[in-house]
C-alpha cells in the first residue's frame, strides 16, 4: 500500500488505502461548490429542522463541510459527525467551532463504513447520494449501518433516516449533443430547476426503483420492460432522475431535492413515433461510476403507432 494513500482510521485503527474507497473521497473543492446550492441547504435544514427534537442526539455519515451537522446542532444535544477525508475533517472542525452550537458537533475522521456512535442516536443524515445513485455508497453505507448498529444495540428502535427514501426514474429523450459545432454523445448533467432545450420528451418518466430507508432494500439498480413513445423523434439518449425525500411532515406532504438530471447517451439511437413500444434494460450496482449505467434498447411493436 502507497504511504501517500493510506490513512488511520480513527474508530477501528487499521490501515485504509483510500484509493479504493471510491465514492467517499469527493475533492474539496465540489464541497464547497455544494454550500452554494440554495435548493440543497434549503430542504435539508427543514428537514433536519422536521426530524430532529430538541435534545436529540444525531450520527452524520460522510459530513464533508459540516453543514448538515451544523443544522442538527441547532436542536441536537449531541451530533456525531464521521467524515473520510482529513481534509474536511480539519476544516469542518475549525469552521463549526466558528458558528453558534458548532461544540455540539463531535466531527470523527472515520470510515462511514466502520464508524457506530457510542450511544443510541435519534436521526442519521446520510447525503452521499448522486443522480442514478451511482459513484457515492449511500446505499451501502446505510445498509451496512443498519446492521451494525442492531447488533450493537439490540432492542433500540431504529432511528429515523434524512433522507427518509429516495424514488428513481428515467425519460426517453431526443438530446441534442452538439457543442458549438463539435458532436460529443457523453453523458450530460441538466439542472433540475432549468429547462433544458437540449432535450425532447419522447414519453413519459418510468419509475425503476423505489426504496424507504429504514427498510431493507437491494443495492442494484435495475429495469428490464416496455416503455411506450408518445412524440416522434430519434431516441437517442435516456434522462435519469433521482428523487429524493428528505421528511415527511405532518401534514404527510414531503420536504424533497433532487438531484441532477443524467443524460445518459445510448449507443445505437433509433428513430421512433408515438404510440410505438420500446424495452430497456439495463442493470448497474448502486455506487458503481457513471461507465456501469449502460441502456440497451430495442423497437417491439411497431404496429400501434399513430401517423406521423
Amino acid at each position: 500500500m502507497n504511504d501517500t494513500n493510506c490513512r488511520v482510521d480513527d474508530y477501528t485503527g487499521t490501515a485504509v488505502d483510500e484509493t479504493k474507497e471510491v465514492g467517499q473521497f469527493i475533492p474539496l473543492h465540489y464541497h464547497f461548490q455544494m454550500l452554494m446550492d440554495q435548493v440543497r441547504m434549503t430542504g435539508f435544514r427543514a428537514a433536519i429542522q422536521q426530524v430532529v427534537k430538541p435534545g436529540a442526539t444525531v450520527l452524520e455519515l460522510g459530513s464533508g463541510t459540516g453543514i448538515l451537522s451544523f443544522y442538527a446542532a441547532e436542536k441536537a444535544r449531541k451530533v456525531y459527525s464521521v467524515e473520510f477525508n482529513g481534509e474536511l475533517v480539519e476544516m469542518s472542525r475549525r469552521t463549526l467551532l466558528g458558528n453558534p452550537n458548532g461544540d455540539r458537533v463531535e466531527v470523527i475522521h472515520g470510515d462511514a463504513f466502520t464508524y457506530l456512535p457510542p450511544e443510541p442516536v435519534d436521526a442519521v443524515i446520510c447525503e452521499m447520494l448522486h443522480v442514478g445513485l451511482l459513484r457515492e455508497k449511500q446505499l451501502q453505507v446505510i445498509e451496512s449501518f443498519k446492521q451494525r448498529y442492531m447488533a450493537k444495540f439490540p432492542g433500540q428502535r431504529m432511528p429515523e433516516f434524512i433522507p427518509t427514501a429516495t424514488l428513481q426514474a428515467f425519460q426517453p429523450v431526443q438530446y441534442d449533443f452538439t457543442f458549438e459545432g463539435y458532436t460529443a454523445a457523453v453523458p450530460v448533467f441538466q439542472d433540475p430547476t432549468q429547462a433544458d432545450v437540449r432535450a425532447t420528451g419522447l414519453g413519459n418518466f418510468m419509475v425503476y426503483q423505489q426504496l424507504l430507508y429504514e427498510k431493507p432494500y437491494e443495492t442494484a439498480c435495475r429495469y428490464n420492460g416496455e416503455i411506450s413513445i408518445s412524440h416522434k423523434g430519434t431516441l437517442n439518449a435516456l434522462r435519469f432522475v433521482t428523487k429524493n425525500l428528505l421528511a415527511i411532515k405532518p401534514d404527510l406532504t414531503t420536504i424533497d431535492w433532487h438531484n441532477q438530471y443524467l443524460i445518459m447517451p445510448l449507443e445505437h439511437p433509433i428513430s421512433v413515433v408515438p404510440g410505438q413500444s420500446i424495452t430497456i434494460n439495463f442493470d448497474y450496482e448502486s455506487g458503481a461510476p457513471l461507465s456501469s449505467l449502460r441502456p440497451v434498447i430495442a423497437a417491439v411493436d411497431l404496429k400501434k403507432f399513430s401517423a406521423a
